[in-house]
């Protein structure tokens, strides 16, 4: 088996067994790197030096005996978590110049866990996106078919880790960035219960909604990352103060018994029809693994969309006011006056999408709207979460698509942004209750990855990973890549 095929797992025992040593790992996949990016556009910022000092200093760790599972392991960063000395650009022109001062406490752990950063993965600007094309770098490409797109935002780690250009990689979630184009991808993606990782450092979006998680090939490897990952952060005033259980150690427990929740909702209209099979299927192996599935209704899901985005760009309106340039990142040539030095910077320095999201939100919340808008979304938020602590009266998870298509054609939605947010229809729930949420591989749809959305309840991340990890052992989806890489 070539290296690059190896999970973190696999990566982890060979490099204890002195196999092969990191640095070895770390020019494999750079080689690779140079090989495949340029086709892909996958990372926007190549980090070779660093990858190698902190491989050299991986060695010197497992020599010593002083090593965790993700020590010397070759990872990708979103381009929206603060890395110290390294261009942070959230995908936008407008922090095309900005090299952040200090590390996000994501860096800081996976770099304190000896972690390798291979670089920066692309993403759509300010994470505002389902397809990865409003980056200011170009549109990300999927590598199953790159006429396709990878999904959003975390769309570059997704095809960095897809065509195996890195180990793991890390993402972010407010509307489903990690689990659409982990199911696109053909990956495993966890986005963690709210506050279960902090935030600090990670550029924000919706303050309310973010959430970093790992973006892995399968679940074993993505409790090894989670385990690195979460934890309290003083710095974080939206993290929570919650003990972080081992999460690799109930891996392949029996889930004879289990109840799954199928929200019959998640299954009508807009649902593609090969993948509504391929969820079924793998429904299905569930139920020959012992599970008793119990079909539940979530009755406010219809409203998630039109409150997420309320919600969401009315808090994107404020996040990015601090985007002005005066302090850093883009600033307009020979500015006339502050208005005018406010005005340019802002409109050369974001996108369309950015804008147009900074404008609903700032409508949202202006006097007058604010209690038909933003107020009434917060309520219906309120509701839609209430639905969900219902149904976990009466299941242990819940089941269905993470995305209601396979991916789609590159172009194929930009001029329509409803039909682009709409790809988001199963997430974007989940973000506005705040509970976690995974996507894994299933039977493909047509050639094309889909992915199985399996919701839990608030920090039950345990079980979540090792509900995936039985499908996982009894299936070999998760195994299968793209061809060409």
């Amino acid at each position: 088996m070539m290296l690059h095929e190896k999970t973190i797992s696999e990566l982890a025992a060979g490099l204890r067994a002195g196999e092969f040593s990191s640095v070895e790992l770390t020019k494999h996949y750079l080689e690779r790197i140079a090989a495949h990016n340029e086709a892909l556009n996958a990372y926007v910022t190549v980090t070779e030096e660093r990858a190698l000092a902190q491989a050299a200093a991986a060695d010197q760790r497992l020599v010593a005996g002083d090593a965790t599972p993700l020590t010397g392991v070759p990872l990708a960063q979103k381009d929206i978590f603060c890395t110290n000395g390294v261009r942070t650009s959230c995908g936008s022109r407008m922090l095309d110049n900005f090299v952040a001062p200090y590390d996000a406490t994501v860096i800081e752990r996976l770099d304190g866990a000896g972690a390798v950063m291979l670089g920066k993965t692309n993403m759509d600007e300010f994470a505002m996106g389902s397809s990865n094309e409003t980056s200011w770098y170009g549109p990300v490409r999927n590598p199953w078919n790159t006429e396709l797109v990878p999904g959003g935002s975390s769309g570059g780690s997704a095809a960095a880790l897809a065509a195996r250009l890195c180990a793991a990689a890390t993402g972010t979630d407010t509307g489903g960035s990690i689990r659409q184009p982990a199911a696109l991808c053909g990956l495993t993606g966890l986005k963690p219960t709210y506050g279960r990782i902090s935030r600090w450092g990670m550029i924000a979006f919706a303050s309310s909604l973010d959430q970093a998680g790992p973006m892995t090939r399968t679940a074993e490897d993505a409790a090894l990352m989670l385990q690195a990952m979460a934890g309290f952060d003083a710095r974080d005033s939206t993290c929570a103060e919650e003990p972080v259980p081992d999460y690799s150690a109930t891996l392949g427990e029996d889930i004879a018994g289990l109840k799954i929740g199928l929200p019959k909702e998640y299954f009508g209209e807009g649902l593609d029809p090969e993948v509504a099979k391929s969820v079924e299927a793998a429904v299905e192996e569930y139920k020959r693994l012992g599970c008793e599935v119990v079909e539940i209704s979530l009755p406010n899901n219809h409203l998630a969309v039109p409150a997420y985005y309320v919600v969401a760009p009315a808090e994107c309106s404020s996040n990015l006011a601090r985007f002005d340039g005066v302090r850093f990142g883009h600033r307009c040539e020979d500015p006339k006056d502050l208005e005018d030095l406010y005005k340019r910077s802002r409109g050369e320095g974001f996108g369309a999408e950015v804008k147009r999201r900074i404008l609903i939100g700032t409508y949202a919340l202006s006097a007058g709207y604010y209690d038909a808008y933003y107020l009434k979304a917060q309520q219906v938020r309120h509701l839609i979460s209430d639905d969900f602590k219902k149904a976990f009266e009466q299941v242990d998870v819940i089941m269905g698509p993470a995305s209601p298509t396979t991916a789609f054609a590159l172009g194929e939605k930009s001029d329509d942004p409803v039909q682009m947010y709409l790809s988001d229809i199963y997430t974007i729930a989940v973000n506005l209750a705040g509970l976690p949420g995974m996507s894994i591989p299933v039977a493909p749809a047509e050639g094309k990855p889909v992915g199985l959305q399996i919701i839990g309840n608030y920090f039950d991340e345990t079980r979540l990973l090792n509900v995936a990890h039985r499908f996982q052992q009894a299936t070999e989806w998760h195994k299968a890549g793209p061809s060409g890489y």
